[in-house]
């Protein structure tokens, strides 16, 4: 009789992501990380006289399951808008180290991908700086 895989699904690695540096930055001592907000969402109103800086957002760019589902691989996108071009780097590079950095219940292992890329926000015009990270999630087992 051949062995029945169990069935599992994997948490939401994108609110993860935005949790652990929701947390991590809360505690920084660093300047340009002061204040900063986290969320999921591109701001509605990136207008640069509102004071919504620092803003990082965490997206999942892509979902890689291993075909024995004991891990996905997935690519986290972070970007980080900010009140100048060295901020947002320093901010963003701030960012990058801590999710490599972490090990949790839903993320297990970080492995830095591309970037900081320094940008500007094509509506807004404000600075900003995006990069990518290759979280490994843990599965979630459910009962059949």
């Amino acid at each position: 009789m051949a062995a029945v895989k169990p069935l599992v699904t994997f948490p939401d690695v994108q609110s993860a992501g935005a949790g652990v540096l929701r947390t991590a930055l809360a505690g920084r001592s660093e300047p340009y990380a002061a204040g900063a907000a986290v969320g999921t969402r591109v701001p509605t109103d990136r207008s640069p006289e509102l004071e919504r800086l620092p803003y990082v957002m965490v997206r999942k760019d892509s979902d890689a399951p291993h075909s024995s589902m004991a891990n996905s691989r997935c690519t986290l996108r972070v970007t980080v808008w900010h009140e100048d071009a060295d901020q947002a780097h320093d901010l963003a590079m701030l960012c990058q180290g801590l999710l490599i950095v972490h090990s949790g219940p839903v993320i297990r292992g970080v492995r830095p991908g591309i970037g900081p890329l320094p940008a500007v926000d094509d509506v807004s015009g404000v600075d900003l700086s995006t990069f990518t990270v290759l979280a490994n999630v843990r599965p979630t087992v459910l009962s059949a």
